[in-house]
């Protein structure tokens, strides 16, 4: 090391030296326990929903400015998967209301409060599939029975398989999807500032279930 080297640039390359150690040291068993994208790997069994990567965003027009968009969380349910007879497959899911979270706290509040949701009477949307159709090798369309604000209408959602493995933080057997879907929420009473602010919702969902057994 040259000897015109500064105290302050000996310690970056440092630095840098033992980040590209710990780099290559932990990056070969972080890819080894990286999750399969080959649907014929996943475990069949019954899932239990994994609340802290499980999200549930939406999307609508506001004042045809611009798209606005939110995020559900905390969501509990099963899956009941087994990949040799996809159409078999179940899923029930619960979604608290009083989870909901935008960029703005205000209105995180209003969204919770009777003009809109009403999580003080409506505390829970769910959805209880009721049929499940391969679309080719890693996809489905599921159909089922989706309840906001006390009102139940069949939605269908269109899901992807997205991998499956073994988390390497948790250890579980954990299996991932990601789903769209649309609704018009006027259809489930929440009219608020409709058409101001847009009918038409875009859901897209993040699913992550760890196997129970």
């Amino acid at each position: 090391m040259s000897r015109h080297m500064t105290r302050p640039t000996i310690a970056l390359a440092a630095t840098l030296a033992v980040s590209a150690f710990a780099a290559s040291a932990f990056a070969p068993a972080a890819v080894a326990q990286s999750a399969s994208h080959d649907t014929s790997t996943v475990k069949a069994g019954t899932y239990s929903i994994e609340p802290t990567h499980t999200q549930v965003g939406f999307t609508l027009l506001h004042l045809g400015f611009s798209y606005y968009s939110g995020v559900f969380s905390n969501a509990s349910g099963t899956l009941t998967l087994d990949p040799s007879k996809p159409a078999a497959s179940s899923l029930s899911v619960t979604i608290p209301i009083d989870s909901v979270q935008t960029t703005s706290t205000k209105l995180d509040g209003e969204l919770k409060g009777a003009d809109w949701f009403d999580a003080g009477q409506f505390a829970d949307a769910t959805f209880v599939s009721t049929s499940v159709t391969p679309v080719g090798r890693d996809a489905a369309k599921v159909v089922g029975n989706f309840t906001l604000h006390g009102v139940t209408k069949p939605e269908t959602l269109n899901v992807r398989f997205v991998g499956a493995g073994v988390n390497p933080l948790d250890k579980q057997y954990t299996v991932g999807f990601e789903a769209t879907g649309t609704i018009k929420r006027s259809a489930f009473g929440v009219t608020k500032y409709v058409p101001l602010v847009g009918d038409v919702v875009k859901l897209t969902i993040a699913g992550a279930f760890e196997l129970k057994s």
